[in-house]
């Protein structure tokens, strides 16, 4: 029961204090999954981003569909999913009035405003832990390249970041087979070659 229960309280969490969309809410559910209750590694994290982002519909729920399941299989998705959004479905509601009468007002405009540099420096935080995981598994100047190149494609050339994600995926998905068919190739030989000399 208590899986379930950390499933509710983590995820309920993400969506109430998850100012502003899918964005702001990446890094409290990085908190929360990485962080706080240990369900996923970093490193699966960041895998875990990368295919939402692949995938249609809002990355969060996508996330936590993913981390729930890993979790408790189909039912820790679904309590992962409603926990989410349903307090903001419901928050929601009732302030929708009060939101729309007072949607100009400067009052709410610095509200906004004050909240604005609290998500830019988790997602400057999180983007810095990313580099440095792929600075460990690839290197310094291929982690730059690959930056590098994405900074292209996606602010200057309006690609798609999804479908950037996508091509690197299948890119590295296509290395990696090939590296392992080259290392069974490799011990093949060497076992026939000891083999031989028996």
């Amino acid at each position: 029961m208590k899986p379930y229960v950390d499933l509710a309280i983590g995820f309920a969490r993400t969506g109430v204090t998850g100012y502003g969309g899918g964005p702001s809410t990446i890094p409290l559910i990085e908190y929360e999954a990485v962080q706080k209750y240990k369900w996923v590694t970093v490193e699966e994290f960041g895998e875990i981003l990368a295919l939402a982002n692949t995938l249609p519909g809002p990355i969060a729920t996508k996330m936590a569909a993913y981390v729930g399941f890993k979790v408790k299989g189909g039912l820790g998705a679904v309590v992962a999913i409603l926990s989410h959004i349903v307090p903001t479905i419901f928050g929601m509601i009732a302030l929708l009035g009060v939101l729309y009468k007072f949607r100009n007002s400067p009052i709410v405009g610095g509200m906004v405003q004050g909240v604005t540099p609290v998500i830019g420096y988790m997602l400057a935080e999180m983007a810095y832990r990313f580099f440095q995981n792929g600075r460990k598994g690839l290197g310094l100047s291929k982690m730059l390249i690959f930056s590098i190149i994405s900074l292209v494609f996606i602010q200057f050339l309006g690609v798609h970041p999804g479908i950037l994600i996508a091509v690197f995926l299948i890119s590295a998905f296509f290395i990696a087979s090939r590296k392992e068919k080259s290392a069974k190739d490799s011990s093949g030989k060497v076992i026939q070659m000891k083999e031989k000399s028996s």
